[in-house]
This record gives structure tokens, C-alpha cells and sequence, in this order.
């Protein structure tokens, strides 16, 4: 784990993305626990931005000298500037690159300036202070768990946050300083996670991820410091990691659960159609209430509009997914937005699931099953005939044009006498008697 002198107290520590609230937390870190003395602190609104003076200030208290600069650091030619009004006799020997926007939405509204907008200040910032500093200490990124485990809504993001990752992983190859650090949430507001919702809070924790403490956080930056290249730094709810669970989390959670992948749970056989179109609105509140987080389905209307009850795209995305589950049907991602209504919704579930109706082979082998158990139950002449009667069908089914019955992986059909099909059912259900 580096110490206080790995960071050199007479050089200087860059860090962007400063003046956010958790750029703040970690700036006063570095000064109370590592004995950083000089502070070089990018943001794009530098001294302008909110609370800058007060930062500065506490930061001369602790014993610390931080100069804080406005600048774009995806800005190749802007850094480059920056960095060459450091003093020679305190050059820069340390970086911290903080800064980071999101720009959610599902994957099919990316644009390229949503994806730019994203991937700019991770990536091309991250890049430009690869290249142009030399001679480091350390050089951590703040990465996100987005880019290892995923997240709805934020394909842009999780790929910028990928990138950190691998670029610490090239430099550490090539003897450089570097750890990348994927940061779940944190419990205190930053500028990227300030604007998430109830709502937007309780899906993170669904996903098992619980939100950090400041104390929390800082002890697992000054725990993975020594390690890397990457490293995932969040606090995990192992009990809430249940049904289909992302592949790198599965080692954490109860062994059922991290392997079986759950069906679908709706069952319409044997209803009316008012039973079903019932059920289907009681579906569908019922999971529009799990996205929101009510704790029943009283706020959810049959009527309301999802719009009005808070959904937003990613809420979206959360019941498509619960719903497709739920029927095993394929749904659109605008599925909330196209039928607005829990019962427009229902409605079309209902169309949804009588188009695509029971398998027909699926239908056919059970029939079959039921044939033979009925067979079994046969004795004497009644189980004779039955059996002539199967061996002839059979004959009837390798005889028919047109059937390509050797396809199936192992087994020659086309070619099996009415004998060889009997040997098979026996095979497989046991020996008729044809006494």
C-alpha cells in the first residue's frame, strides 16, 4: 500500500473533477492522509464553481496550497497548457482523474452526442493525462461498476468506465503507476449521482449494490491503492443477489440463486378471457409498484398513466424486463410508453401471449407422453391392439415424404424400421408387453 512518501509531499497532485462533492472528499483526504502538500485542481468551472472558495480555504488550513483551474482536460492543447505552468521544482508526481458526466438513456436513443458527451471527459481526459505526464508516483482512475457489471441506461457510461479500466491495465504492463478503481454508489451526493431519484436509488440496491459512506469509501481507496490494475471498490448486499445474476457477482451470491435462471411465473391456462385480462392488470401494477418501490399496488392505477406515476426510461427498461419475465414474452423497450397504461399494457400482453400461443411441438410430445402413459395402463388384448396400432403409426411416419427425420443430433430416424422406433420408446418408457 503506498505510504505518505509514495506521494511525494514537494511535488504537486492533479486531480480533476475537484470541486464536486466527492472531489472535495477526496482532495481533503489526500492532504490529512497522505501529506499532499500542492494541489493542482481541474474542473471545468474551476474557481467559479460552487463552494470553490471554501475548499480553497479549508485546504490552506490543513497546510496545503491548491490552485484551482478551469480547464477541459478532454482539451488535449488546454491540459498541455495547464500543465506547463507547473513550477519545475514541484512538478506534477501524482493524478487522480475524478471527472466524469453522465448521460443516461437506453441504448437504442444513444446519439453520437449523447455518447460524446459521456465518453469525453472519462476517456479523452484520461488519455491526454496518460500521455503528458511522466515521472508518476500514481496515476488513479475513477472507474464506475457500470463498466463491469453493466447498468440500465447507461451503455455510454459503462463503456467510458471500461476504458478506465484497461488503461491502467496497459500501464501497469508496461511498468507504470496506475490502479483503476470501479466505484459503486456512493450514500453522499456527488454531481453524477445528485439528480438520481428514489426511485433511481432503490434499483441500485435491488441490484445488490448498497451506497458508501464517506468513511466507507475513503477506506476502501486507501485499501485498493496497493492493488489493482482494477478494482472493484463497493459495498455488496449478497442476500439481494437473486435470479439472473451479472456473471462477475455470481461467486458472491447463495449458490442456488447465482445459477438458475428463473422461467416464466405466469400461468393463464384453464381462465377466461376476464380472468385473464384480470390477472394480467394485476401483473402489471403489481411490477410498475416493485419499479417504484411501493410497497403495494395502491398507487398504481389500472388507469393512471406510467407517466404520471414517475416512470422514467430506465423504469421503463426495469418492468419491460420484470414483465418479460414474468410471460416469457420478447418486449419492446418502449413497451411503457407505447400503451401507457397498466390496463393498455395488459391488453397487450393479452394479444401478445394468445399470438404466440403453446409450442406446438412442446404440445405434441406432451401428447405423446400422455398416449404411452395410457398405453401402460393397458393390459391383455386391450394393450395388444394399442401397441399394433403405435407400430403402425410409426411405420406411417418413416414412411412419409418429405420428413427429415435423421436431423435430429445422434439419431438416424429416416432410416428406422417400426422395430428399431419401438426399441426406442422402450428406451425411454420402459418395455410395452405385447402379451
Amino acid at each position: 500500500r503506498p505510504t505518505p512518501a509514495d506521494w511525494h509531499p514537494d511535488g504537486t497532485v492533479l486531480v480533476t473533477g475537484a470541486t464536486g462533492s466527492l472531489g472535495a472528499l477526496v482532495v481533503r483526504h489526500l492532504v490529512t492522509r497522505y501529506g499532499a502538500r500542492h494541489l493542482l485542481l481541474l474542473s471545468r468551472r474551476g474557481p467559479d464553481a460552487e463552494g470553490a472558495g471554501a475548499l480553497l480555504a479549508e485546504l490552506a488550513e490543513l497546510g496545503a496550497t491548491a490552485e484551482l483551474v478551469a480547464c477541459d482536460v478532454a482539451s488535449r492543447a488546454a491540459l498541455a497548457a495547464v500543465l506547463d505552468r507547473v513550477p519545475a521544482d514541484r512538478p506534477v508526481r501524482a493524478v487522480v482523474h475524478l471527472a466524469g458526466v453522465v448521460s443516461d438513456g437506453v441504448l437504442t436513443s444513444l446519439s453520437p452526442e449523447a455518447l460524446d458527451a459521456a465518453l469525453r471527459p472519462k476517456v479523452d481526459a484520461a488519455v491526454h493525462l496518460h500521455e503528458l505526464t511522466r515521472d508518476l508516483t500514481a496515476f488513479v482512475l475513477f472507474s464506475s461498476t457500470a463498466g463491469v457489471l453493466g447498468a440500465a441506461g447507461q451503455a455510454n457510461y459503462a463503456a467510458g468506465n471500461a476504458f478506465l479500466d484497461a488503461l491502467a491495465a496497459h500501464r501497469r504492463a508496461r511498468g507504470l503507476p496506475a490502479v483503476s478503481l470501479a466505484w459503486g454508489a456512493w450514500a453522499q451526493e456527488t454531481g453524477m449521482t445528485a439528480a438520481l431519484s428514489r426511485v433511481d436509488h432503490d434499483r441500485i440496491r435491488r441490484g445488490g449494490l448498497l451506497p458508501l459512506s464517506a468513511q466507507e469509501g475513503l477506506a476502501l481507496f486507501d485499501a485498493a491503492l496497493g492493488g489493482g490494475p482494477a478494482l472493484v471498490t463497493a459495498r455488496v448486499d449478497t442476500s439481494r443477489l437473486t435470479g439472473d445474476v451479472p456473471p462477475v457477482l455470481r461467486g458472491l451470491a447463495p449458490a442456488r440463486s447465482a445459477r438458475v435462471r428463473p422461467g416464466p411465473t405466469l400461468d393463464l391456462r384453464g381462465m377466461s378471457r376476464r380472468e385473464r385480462q384480470s390477472a394480467l392488470v394485476d401483473l402489471v401494477r403489481r411490477e410498475a409498484a416493485a419499479v417504484l418501490g411501493h410497497a403495494g399496488t395502491t398507487a398504481v392505477g389500472a388507469g393512471r398513466a406510467f407517466g404520471d406515476l414517475g416512470f422514467d426510461s430506465l423504469a421503463a427498461v426495469e418492468l419491460r424486463n420484470r414483465l418479460g419475465a414474468a410471460t416469457g414474452l420478447r418486449l419492446s423497450a418502449t413497451l411503457v410508453f407505447d400503451f401507457p397504461t397498466p390496463t393498455a399494457l395488459a391488453d397487450h400482453l393479452d394479444t401478445e401471449l394468445g399470438a404466440v400461443g403453446p409450442d406446438p411441438v412442446e404440445t405434441a410430445l406432451r401428447e405423446l407422453d400422455r398416449v404411452v402413459a395410457g398405453v401402460l395402463d393397458l393390459g391383455g388384448p386391450a394393450r395388444s391392439a394399442a401397441v399394433r396400432r403405435l407400430r403402425h403409426a410409426l411405420t406411417n411416419l418413416t414412411d412419409a415424404p418429405g420428413d427429415d427425420l435423421a436431423e435430429s443430433p445422434g439419431d438416424d430416424l429416416a432410416d428406422a424400421s417400426g422395430d428399431d422406433l419401438m426399441s426406442l420408446i422402450d428406451a425411454e418408457f420402459g418395455a410395452i408387453s405385447t402379451d
